[in-house]
């Protein structure tokens, strides 16, 4: 499970994030969030302010993002909130950040299907490369965290990494990946088991057939 924490109050913190504010894109979007729900209701897009503050820190950071408290704060007043109650959503959701993370940050599935199809050697490519969870590597590329299930069973092992997932994974596909990242390309998402485009059965068809060419009415046979 991912351990959650939060990163240290430090006058250091305070000094980089403590006029941490919205960009005038950022602020359009979050009043347009705001605007969804009736009035006296702002609290409702909690979320998505959350989100956008976290990618403006990755922005400005060249990083995945993450909330410093001095950011969950502005947030929290942005939304006229007390900062326990930001504080609650951002540590409950492993979506948000709550420590330094790197470029990509990669969270590895680990639960049990993903566990029985290969994801100890995923991990184990991971660890190879220097990560290690809660810390980045030298090179500012790479954080790693263990997660539960991202509900990607049927094409597991898979990871994610920043909004992006990739499935269907050997250690030699991931490195695939992470090598092509880290020289700047965009690696195919998705599956990376060739000639299978989503989850559809990865050899041929068992059953529903007649559903390849034309919808196929099955009632007549039950």
């Amino acid at each position: 499970m991912a351990a959650r924490h939060i990163a240290p109050d430090t006058p250091e913190l305070r000094e980089r994030w403590g006029s941490f504010a919205f960009t005038p894109e950022n602020k359009a979007q979050a009043d347009k969030h705001i605007a969804k729900y009736p009035e006296g209701r702002q609290k409702s897009a909690t979320m998505p302010l959350l989100d956008l503050a976290q990618r403006q820190v990755g922005a400005e950071t060249d990083t995945q993002g993450w909330l410093p408290l001095p950011v969950i704060e502005y947030v929290a007043a942005y939304l006229d909130q007390p900062v326990i109650r930001v504080l609650e959503v951002a540590t409950f959701y492993t979506m948000y950040n709550l420590e330094p993370v790197g470029k990509f940050h990669v969270q590895v599935c680990g639960t049990t299907p993903c566990m029985l199809r290969g994801s100890d050697d995923i991990i184990a490519a991971c660890k190879k490369r220097g990560m290690k969870p809660g810390h980045i590597s030298e090179d500012g590329l790479w954080s790693f965290t263990e997660v539960e299930c991202m509900g990607n069973c049927a094409t597991a092992p898979m990871v994610q990494i920043n909004d992006d997932n990739y499935e269907d994974l050997t250690a030699e596909r991931l490195d695939a990946v992470l090598d092509a990242l880290a020289k700047g390309e965009t690696p195919k998402t998705g599956t990376q088991e060739p000639g299978r485009h989503t989850s559809e059965p990865a050899n041929a068809l068992s059953n529903l057939k007649e559903m390849v060419d034309e919808n196929h009415d099955y009632r007549s046979e039950w």
